[in-house]
């Protein structure tokens, strides 16, 4: 084909061309300049020459969607898949009507004509079309193959024969490639390749050598083309082996990988180690050629992970269930200790590659043995719906709590404490040391987590490696070098307060245990709080425990959970005492008060069935808030204590079967009004709006709600009476807020009370004199809008100079 230029290649091309022009046209005018200062200087201006006449601009021929070069080799693409299909027309339905001597002739000289036609024509410089010629060519070689099947070979089998065909085509396509005259063609030498993968993949299908077979021919033509994809000059072909390598490579380990997996004894397991280990050396050997660092550690990744699982296979036919994954890991981890131990003979591709692949068959033991961590944290929730029912037999019990038990992970310790070791061993650099040292910890607490449930231990055993490790993490955390921040320490204490959760689900199957382990647990945190840094989640968790004590030991002793709310108001009391206390710093501060807040919900969560209790709760809730509001920081907690206040007087009132609404409003308005007081004492410009308008609010508005639905005229009475005394209060200080309260209120309450009255004035009127009001009313205001406007808008600055 025509060599057509990439994109990169024409763009290249043109902004060479583009920078030598603006070469020439710089030395064009830094000439033109030099000529321009040697000419004399003119005595006076001639007549300025006329610009010449442009010629008109010429229509721009509209441009063409592609080139020359692209539509050639487009016809004679299409040209030769014509000729191919007419080939194929020729040899499968007119092959009949021609004798075995004219049907041999003809194939044949057309298939020799093809094969020599492109020599002339690359002598020509006609190279696409002999491109073209030469890949009809081809496809006639293929038409010949089945020929000789069809006529000469009929009873041969199909599979073999196909085999022996594609490994006669690729040596005929290669040595026609290889002719000095044809070494121009780019066609052959590629197709060849393309072809040479078939012979021993259908040679191992043929010869029924079964899976093994077919995997060991896949990966002895992965080998093939390996060695052409770096020994071969040519870049097409080049690509073409290496695509063919990665192909039938991956498809021969991922079938050596199931073979490995599922032997079913030593020997089928060594026969799949042999396939890996030759994959293994296949692309350690083009480790040793490849020129790119990153292709040689990627290479150098899937040796390690080849030689892992070979090695592994071995004798994993041999051994129990729960081992495979360690073995596999052991020797990971000797490929570790391989790559450490060579590192001088080893170049650093390879052996950082190989390390890379230790580290990720160590990653997928880990999350294998995961699950079974899982269910050490998750599962002893389950004894939530049964607590107190009763101490299990073991630790394995303990954890599922009904739950089904993963038998695969005994093994799940050992892995972790494995791979904890080896990066403890392994990371020598400064800038990882502390990420390995966090790593550590996890695995190695994960480790100690699962013990008791994998060897499973007797309960009482479960219980206390559980409480070691959080009293070791603690200690752990306190420990920790630097001293004046929480990050070196807050892994630490974050895994102990996980533990601390899981340890006291694990304590609730029995009563004893469950006091005795939610009192350590509190102490044990109450401890750990001394320390400053770690305060700001050792003292909210010795708070919780504290919680969960108070009601397992309310429980235990048999109290109603209305009389259990107030030995949980502790906590509360607790909270509010530290953080009053200013030991802590300002995050550690808040966090203990957001506890003692949700503690105290819980409290009045408690309390919520018996009303004189709940009020009580309320009450002493509320002492909390108010002890909270001392502090000068705290000072908004004076609303929270009020509306506790408040809703305790509300609670008691209705416990007590009061329906008034006076009674609930009243204690609410009094504080209000005098909060509102001593605000505008401090305050004079504040709004009465914002001092007094709440607390007339809260009672005039129920109040009035009530006396519209009154029987009786007691209640309307006593409202227009304090209705018209706030009114008077308002118009006397000039207060906005009392004088349109208390008028509003008034007024609507003097409506009720009227009601009647007006309703039987308007039964003793005839019909046309609401008419004729309305029409008097309406002249009258005519007549007066300019007067009544001059005195709404007077009215209007009255109010607006009220505060």
């Amino acid at each position: 084909m025509t060599h057509v230029p990439s994109p990169a290649e024409e763009l290249r091309l043109i902004d060479a061309e583009l920078w030598r022009l603006d070469a020439r046209r710089a030395q064009l005018w830094a000439r033109r300049a030099w000529l321009v200062a040697r000419l004399p200087a003119p005595a006076r201006p001639g007549p300025v020459p006329p610009a010449p006449r442009m010629p008109p601009a010429r229509p721009t021929p509209p441009r063409p969607e592609t080139d020359a070069p692209r539509v050639q080799n487009v016809l004679l693409l299409l040209g030769g898949l014509l000729l191919a299909i007419a080939a194929v027309a020729f040899t499968l339905v007119g092959w009949g009507e021609w004798g075995i001597a004219g049907r041999s002739l003809v194939l044949g000289a057309v298939t020799v004509a093809a094969l020599a036609a492109p020599l002339p024509l690359l002598g020509r410089g006609l190279r696409s079309t002999a491109e073209a010629v030469a890949g009809l060519a081809l496809a006639l070689t293929v038409l010949d193959a089945y020929a000789v099947h069809a006529v000469a070979l009929p009873g041969a089998d199909g599979t073999a024969y196909a085999a022996g065909a594609a490994a006669v085509l690729a040596a005929v396509w290669a040595g026609y490639g290889l002719l000095p005259r044809a070494a121009a063609l780019r066609l052959p030498l590629p197709a060849a390749l393309a072809v040479a993968q078939l012979p021993l993949l259908l040679g191992a299908v043929a010869a029924g050598t079964g899976r093994y077979g077919i995997t060991a021919a896949l990966l002895v033509t992965a080998a093939c083309d390996t060695a052409v994809a770096l020994r071969v000059p040519g870049a097409a072909l080049r690509i073409s082996a290496a695509v063919g390598a990665y192909g039938t490579g991956t498809w021969g380990v991922s079938d050596a990988v199931w073979l490995s997996w599922s032997a079913g004894g030593p020997g089928d397991g060594a026969r799949a180690a042999a396939l890996l280990l030759f994959a293994a050396g296949t692309a350690l050997a083009a480790v040793r050629r490849v020129g790119a660092e990153e292709h040689a550690v990627g290479l150098s990744v899937g040796v390690g992970l080849l030689a892992v699982v070979a090695l592994g296979g071995i004798v994993r036919p041999t051994l129990p269930a729960v081992w495979p994954v360690p073995v596999h890991l052991a020797v990971a981890i000797a490929l570790t200790a391989v790559a450490g131990a060579r590192a001088a003979r080893l170049s650093e591709p390879v052996r950082r590659g190989l390390v890379l692949a230790s580290a990720a068959v160590q990653g997928l033991a880990v999350l294998w043995a995961l699950p079974l961590l899982a269910l050490v944290l998750v599962g002893p929730a389950g004894w939530v719906s049964r607590v107190w029912s009763g101490a299990p037999g073991g630790a394995r019990e303990a954890v599922t709590a009904g739950s089904p038990w993963l038998p695969q992970a005994q093994t799940a310790p050992l892995v972790l404490a494995a791979v904890a070791a080896v990066l403890a061993c392994a990371v020598r650099t400064a800038a990882w040391r502390s990420r390995a040292r966090t790593g550590v910890l996890v695995l190695g607490w994960s480790a100690l987590m699962v013990v008791p449930a994998a060897l499973d231990l007797p309960y009482p055993a479960a219980l206390v490696v559980e409480g070691l490790v959080t009293a070791g993490l603690l200690a752990t955390a306190a420990r920790s070098r630097t001293g004046r921040s929480v990050t070196d320490a807050l892994p630490a204490s974050v895994l102990a307060l996980v533990t601390s959760v899981s340890l006291a689900f694990l304590a609730l199957p029995a009563r004893s245990v469950t006091l005795g382990v939610l009192a350590v647990l509190t102490a044990l945190f109450a401890a750990g709080s001394s320390v400053r840094r770690l305060a700001v989640l050792t003292a909210p968790a010795a708070l919780v425990h504290g919680a969960a004590l108070a009601c397992a030991v309310g429980a235990a002793a048999g109290w109603a959970p209305q009389h259990t709310a107030l030995l949980v108001l502790v906590v509360p009391v607790a909270a509010a005492l530290l953080a009053g206390a200013g030991v802590t710093d300002a995050r550690t501060t808040v966090a203990v008060e957001v506890t003692g807040t949700v503690a105290a919900l819980l409290a009045i969560g408690l309390a919520v069935t018996d009303p004189a209790m709940l009020s009580l709760v309320l009450s002493l809730s509320a002492v909390i808030a108010a002890g909270t509001a001392v502090r000068a920081d705290r000072r908004p907690a004076a609303y929270a204590a009020t509306a506790l206040f408040a809703l305790a007087a509300w609670v008691r009132l209705a416990g007590w079967g009061v329906t008034a609404p006076e009674a609930y409003t009243v204690p609410v308005s009094v504080p209000a009004l005098v909060l509102g007081a001593l605000r505008r004492r401090r305050d004079p410009r504040a709004s009465s709006w914002a001092t007094y308008g709440p607390g007339l609010a809260a009672t005039l508005a129920p109040s009035l709600a009530a006396a519209w639905t009154d029987p009786h005229a007691t209640r309307p009475w006593l409202l227009g009476v304090v209705a018209l005394l706030v009114t008077l209060l308002g118009a006397r200080h000039r207060l906005r807020a009392p004088l349109l309260l208390g008028g509003a209120v008034l007024v609507l309450d003097a409506l009720h009370e009227s009601a009647p009255y007006l309703a039987r004035i308007a039964d003793a009127l005839p019909r046309w004199a609401l008419a004729a009001l309305a029409g008097l009313l309406l002249l009258t205001v005519g007549a007066t809008y300019e007067r009544r406007l001059r005195e709404v808008r007077r009215v209007r600055e009255v109010l607006g100079r009220m505060d």
